[in-house]
C-alpha cells in the first residue's frame, strides 16, 4: 500500500512539473507525451497558446477572443489546484500511518519495552515517538535518523511532560547516559494553514469570477461594418470603449433611403444638404463653404428622427455610427469621456462618416443645472464631446447628428454654430403628412380597397398621430384581420386597430352594475349633446359606453381640426363640451359621480391657460406666466395668484352655467341618446344624426370629419363612410378614437374623453 501511494505521489508530482513548464511557456513541454491522447491534447493546447484567436475588438461574438484573465491563467489555476490536492492527499496518507496514543500507552507499551529511540516535541503541543520496531503499524512510513515515526500524543505543557518523562525513566531504571533523547522543533501544519485561508480564497475566487463575468457582459467584439455590428470593449478593462452600432450602407442589400421617410418633407429637404456635402464636398470647398459639423433633430418621440438619420447615411453612402446618450455613462469615473474619444476615433478612421447620438439630452444638459457634488461625470462627458466636435484638433469629414425631444435643456455651448450648426424640427405630421406615412406602411398590407382610399380616410381619422403610431395601427389592423380569419384588411379592422392603439383593450366582460352603466350612458350623452349644439366645439364622431383600458368606462369621440390657433370662443365652447357629462348627471340623474374627474382636470388646465398664459382675462391683463419645469417660485405676487384663481374659477362657473342651460333645453334628446346607448352600447355618426338631427352649423371649409367620410376630394358634409358593415359585424361597435387634447394643442397626442 505504501509503495502504491508513493508511486501515485511521484506520478502526480511529475504531472505537476510538466504542466508548470507548459503554463510558463516552455516550448519543450508536451513534445513527448506518454500516449496519443496526451499528444493530441498537447497539440490542441499548443495551438491555443500560439494565438489562434477569433474575435477580439474587431469582430466576433462576446464569447470569442482571448480570455480576459490571460492565455495561461486557466492552466496555472488547474496546476495549483492539483498541487494543493497532492499535498492534502499526502498529509492525509501520512496521518493514517501514525497512531495517536496516550501517555499511559506510551509508558506501558513503548517506553517500558525499550522500543523508543527518540522523542520530538513539535510546536510545544505534540510529541512524536520514533521507535526501533521494523513492523510498525501503517506500512512504509517516513524514515528518520534514529528510528521510525510511528506514534504521537499531545501534551498540555512542556514542563509537565519533562517531569513525567524523567519520573517514568527513573521508575524504569534508565541510566542517565541511556535516557531517551528529546528534541524540540517547530513545524507548519500545511493542512491546517490551508483550511484557515480557505474562506479568504473562496471570497477572492467569487470576486474574481464576478469581475470576469462582468467584463464579458460589459463588452462585445466590434462587429464587421455593414452588418450592423456592435463595437465595444472586449472585457472588463475595455470599458472605456464606446458601445457603438456600426452600419455601412454600401454593404447592406436594402439601405434606408429618403423614399422610406414620409411626413416630414421640410426636414428632409434641409437634411438633404448634408447628403450633398458628403457626396461632393469639393464643390462647396471651391466656393469657400465649410461642411456643417452637425445638426440637431428635435421633435416628439416617434416622429422619425432616427429613421431620418439612417436615411441620410443611406443616401450619402457613408458609414453610420449610432449610439445612445445613456451609453456613455457608467458607474466608473472617466468612462464617459473615454467612450466619446473612442467614438470619434472610430469615425475618423472611416471618414467621411456620420455619427448619430440618440437622446443626447442624457449627457448634454446645461452645465450648472446638474445638482451633484464633486466631479460630475456628465459634465466631463459633455466637455469631451464639445472638444471632439469643435476643438483644437478637430478635422473635417465627420457629420454629427443628434436626436432629442428636450432641446430646451441642452447646453448653449452644444447648440452654437460650429457644433450643431442647424436645428431641424421633426414635428407631428399634419393630415397630408399622415396620408403620406400611411401610403408607405400600407404597401405591405393586403386591403380590400386601394392604398389611396385608406390613406386619406385614416389620415383624417388619426390627428396627432406620429409615424410610430401609424406603423402600429397598420400592423395592429393586420393582426385583427388575421385574428378574425379574414383574407383582406378592411376599414372595420383599421378602426378597431385605432381604438386598440389609443384606448387599450376592449373589456366587454367587465362587470358593471346597471346603476353605474346608466350613469355612464347619461354622462356620455351629455358630452355628445353639448358638443353637437355648440358652434365652436369639435365635430362629434362616435359615442360608446364599452369599457376600454384600465379606467375608461365610456367616451364621446371627436375629430379635431388641424388648426393651431384657438380663439376665446372656441376654448369656452370646448370647456362647455367637457363639462357636459357632469351637467347631465346633475340634472337628469340627480346625483354626481367621480366619473368627471378627468373632465375637471382638462377644464382646470384650459381655464388657467386662458387666464395666465393666453391673456384672455381683462382683470389679469395681457400677461403670460407659462409654467416651467422645476420652477419653485412663481413669477408673480400672491395678490396676482389670488386674482388668477378667481378669474379661472369665474370662467369655469360661467361655462358650467351655459352647459346646464343647454342640457335643460335638450333634456329629451339627452335621455333619448342615453337610452339608445344602453341598448346598443356604441353609436356611430349616422346613428347620432338620426337621433339628434343634422348639426345646425355649416362649415365653410372641409374638416377632418368630412375627409374621413369622403376622402380628400369630397365636399363638406359629403357621403357617409362605408362603416355600417362594421356595425352589423360587431353589434354597432365601429370604434374610432377621440383626439380631444389635439383640439387644444397641436402638439398634444389624441386621448380619450
Amino acid at each position: 500500500m505504501l509503495l502504491r501511494a508513493k508511486k501515485s505521489m511521484n506520478k502526480g508530482w511529475g504531472a505537476f512539473q510538466e504542466g508548470l513548464k507548459r503554463a510558463m511557456g516552455d516550448p519543450d513541454a508536451g513534445d513527448s507525451p506518454s500516449s496519443e491522447k496526451e499528444s493530441s491534447q498537447g497539440e490542441q493546447g499548443a495551438k491555443k497558446d500560439r494565438g489562434e484567436k477569433h474575435g477580439g475588438n474587431n469582430g466576433g461574438g462576446p464569447g470569442e477572443g482571448p480570455d480576459p484573465v490571460g492565455p495561461n491563467a486557466s492552466g496555472i489555476l488547474a496546476l495549483l489546484a492539483l498541487f494543493v490536492a497532492v499535498r492534502v492527499a499526502s498529509h492525509l496518507m501520512e496521518g493514517q500511518q501514525r497512531t495517536e496514543i496516550t501517555f499511559q500507552h506510551f509508558y506501558k507499551d513503548l517506553l517500558a519495552k525499550g522500543k523508543v529511540v527518540r522523542l520530538e516535541v513539535a510546536n510545544q503541543r505534540q510529541v512524536k515517538v520514533y521507535t526501533s520496531s521494523e513492523a510498525a503499524d501503517g506500512g512504509a512510513s517516513a524514515h528518520a535518523p534514529g528510528g521510525r515515526f510511528t506514534h504521537f500524543f499531545n501534551i498540555g505543557s512542556v514542563d509537565a511532560f519533562e517531569r513525567r518523562l524523567e519520573e517514568a525513566m527513573e521508575t524504569l531504571g534508565y541510566h542517565p547516559e541511556d535516557q531517551i533523547p528529546v528534541a524540540y522543533t517547530r513545524e507548519t501544519d500545511w493542512l491546517g494553514e490551508l483550511l484557515s485561508i480557505v474562506p479568504t480564497l473562496l471570497l477572492f475566487g467569487l470576486g474574481f469570477f464576478a469581475m470576469r463575468q462582468a467584463g464579458r457582459s460589459l463588452g462585445s467584439s466590434l462587429g464587421q461594418m455593414g452588418r450592423g455590428g456592435r463595437g465595444g470593449p472586449g472585457g472588463m478593462f475595455g470599458m472605456g470603449k464606446a458601445n457603438i452600432t456600426v452600419w455601412d450602407p454600401k454593404s447592406v442589400k436594402d439601405p434606408v433611403t429618403f423614399a422610406q421617410v414620409a411626413g416630414c418633407d421640410e426636414a428632409k429637404e434641409e437634411i438633404m444638404e448634408f447628403v450633398s456635402f458628403l457626396k461632393d464636398p469639393e464643390r462647396y470647398k471651391e466656393l469657400g463653404a465649410k461642411i456643417p459639423k452637425g445638426a440637431l433633430l428635435t421633435g416628439p418621440p416617434g416622429t422619425g428622427k432616427t429613421l431620418l438619420a439612417k436615411a441620410t447615411a443611406g443616401e450619402a453612402g457613408v458609414p453610420f455610427f449610432s449610439i445612445s446618450g445613456s451609453d456613455f455613462m457608467e458607474m466608473f469615473v472617466g468612462v464617459g469621456p473615454s467612450r466619446v474619444r473612442d467614438l470619434f476615433s472610430q469615425a475618423r478612421q472611416s471618414t467621411p462618416s456620420i455619427i448619430f447620438i440618440d437622446e443626447i439630452d442624457a449627457i448634454g444638459r446645461a452645465r450648472g443645472r446638474m445638482r451633484a457634488g464633486g466631479n460630475d461625470e456628465r459634465e466631463s462627458t459633455l466637455n469631451q464631446l464639445l472638444v471632439e466636435m469643435d476643438g483644437f484638433n478637430t478635422k473635417e469629414g465627420i457629420v454629427v447628428l443628434a436626436g432629442t425631444n428636450r432641446a430646451d435643456i441642452l447646453d448653449k455651448a452644444l447648440l452654437r454654430p460650429g457644433r450643431f450648426d442647424r436645428q431641424i424640427g421633426v414635428d407631428r405630421p399634419d393630415v397630408k403628412g399622415r396620408e403620406a406615412i400611411f401610403r408607405v406602411h400600407l404597401k405591405n398590407v393586403r386591403t380590400d380597397q386601394d392604398a389611396e382610399f385608406y390613406s386619406e380616410r385614416l389620415a383624417a381619422l388619426t390627428p396627432g398621430f406620429v409615424g410610430a403610431d401609424i406603423a402600429n395601427v397598420c400592423n395592429e389592423a393586420a393582426l385583427v384581420a388575421a385574428r378574425r380569419g379574414k383574407s383582406l384588411v378592411t376599414l372595420e379592422h383599421f378602426e378597431a386597430a385605432v381604438d386598440r392603439v389609443i384606448g387599450g383593450l376592449e373589456k366587454k366582460n367587465r362587470a358593471i352594475s346597471k346603476k353605474e352603466r346608466r350613469t355612464v350612458a347619461y354622462h356620455e350623452a351629455g358630452h355628445a349633446v353639448v358638443g353637437w349644439f355648440m358652434e365652436h366645439a369639435e365635430p362629434l364622431l362616435k359615442v360608446s359606453i364599452v369599457p376600454r383600458g384600465s379606467a375608461a368606462l365610456g367616451f364621446a369621440q371627436y375629430l379635431p381640426s388641424e388648426d393651431v390657433l384657438k380663439t376665446r370662443e372656441q376654448l369656452e365652447d370646448m370647456t362647455c363640451m367637457t363639462l357636459g357629462g357632469r351637467a347631465a348627471e346633475e340634472i337628469l340623474i340627480g346625483a354626481v359621480s367621480t366619473g368627471a374627474q378627468n373632465d375637471l382636470e382638462k377644464v382646470t388646465q384650459m381655464a388657467y391657460g386662458m387666464v395666465s398664459v393666453y391673456g384672455f382675462s381683462e382683470a389679469v391683463g395681457l400677461l403670460s406666466f407659462p409654467g416651467q419645469e422645476g420652477q419653485l417660485d412663481k413669477p408673480y405676487s400672491p395678490e396676482t395668484a389670488q386674482l388668477i384663481d378667481e378669474e379661472a374659477r369665474a370662467i369655469v362657473n360661467r361655462c358650467y352655467g351655459r352647459t346646464k342651460e343647454l342640457i335643460e333645453s335638450k333634456r329629451d334628446l339627452v335621455a333619448k341618446l342615453a337610452e339608445a346607448l344602453l341598448e346598443k352600447e356604441v353609436l356611430s355618426l349616422d346613428a347620432l344624426e338620426e337621433i339628434l338631427g343634422p348639426r345646425p352649423f355649416q362649415r365653410a371649409e372641409r374638416a377632418n370629419i368630412d375627409k374621413y367620410r369622403s376622402g380628400f376630394a369630397g365636399t363638406p358634409g359629403g357621403a357617409a363612410t362605408p362603416g355600417k358593415a362594421a356595425e352589423s359585424d360587431r353589434g354597432g361597435d365601429s370604434s374610432i378614437p377621440d383626439p380631444a387634447v389635439a383640439a387644444v394643442s397641436a402638439d398634444a397626442p389624441p386621448t380619450w374623453r
